[in-house]
């Protein structure tokens, strides 16, 4: 394998990748509120779609938690809280856990 490769596939595979998802009632600022928790937590959105149906909102994130010193657990509890204060409900799943949960 060529260092190039070998970079790369360090890189990819010391990620702590995370799903995030947001439903509720539509408001002003989930967005900015959920992205505002990660940013102050070193935690990096990789991918992220969110749409509007009839007045719901529905948010799915994928992030990176490599660089955040908080522990998976208390981020759940956190994001978790924050939901509540907002009016949404939010979830976080690692990766790995959410692939294993949608598998056909």
């Amino acid at each position: 394998m060529s260092d190039e490769h070998q970079i790369q596939y360090r890189f990819v595979h010391t990620m702590k990748k995370t799903i995030i998802t947001v439903v509720g009632k539509d408001t002003v600022g989930i967005i900015a509120k959920v992205c505002t928790y990660l940013a102050d937590n070193q935690v990096n959105v990789e991918d992220i779609s969110q749409t509007i149906v009839q007045g719901y909102f529905n948010m799915m994130m994928i992030v990176d938690t490599e660089r955040s010193s908080k522990p998976f657990s208390e981020m759940v509890t956190d994001l978790d809280n924050l939901g509540d204060k907002i009016g949404v409900r939010i979830r976080c799943q690692r990766e790995d856990i959410f692939t294993k949960m949608h598998r056909i």
